[in-house]
């Protein structure tokens, strides 16, 4: 599921982080063995998404979702995997719209 709606339109969250508040993009939303994780755009001060992507485990329950930071690296690379064989996904869709 993309989230981003048009150009100018984000579904957003804002980040509560240690270095202050960070509003960001609702990427996308996607599945690894049963888990649901998260992949967030940072705005910059246009609130324009930042090429960073921060990746967060995910609880969807309705208004009260939950996101929480993945502290364990091999679960963190795979997820990191999942994204990227998400995007290649993404692309591949995109070329065959084009022809």
């Amino acid at each position: 599921m993309n989230n981003l709606q048009d150009e100018n339109e984000y579904y957003t969250v804002t980040l509560n982080l240690e270095e202050g508040d960070v509003e960001c993009a609702v990427y996308t939303t996607f599945s690894l063995e049963e888990q649901e994780y998260i992949a967030l755009l940072p705005l910059d001060e246009n609130g324009d998404p930042t090429e960073d992507v921060y990746l967060y485990r995910y609880k969807d329950a309705g208004e009260d979702s939950e996101i929480e930071n993945i502290d364990d690296e091999d679960e963190l690379l795979a997820a990191s995997e999942a994204f990227d064989e998400w995007l290649e996904e993404q692309e591949l869709l995109m070329l065959d719209a084009d022809e």
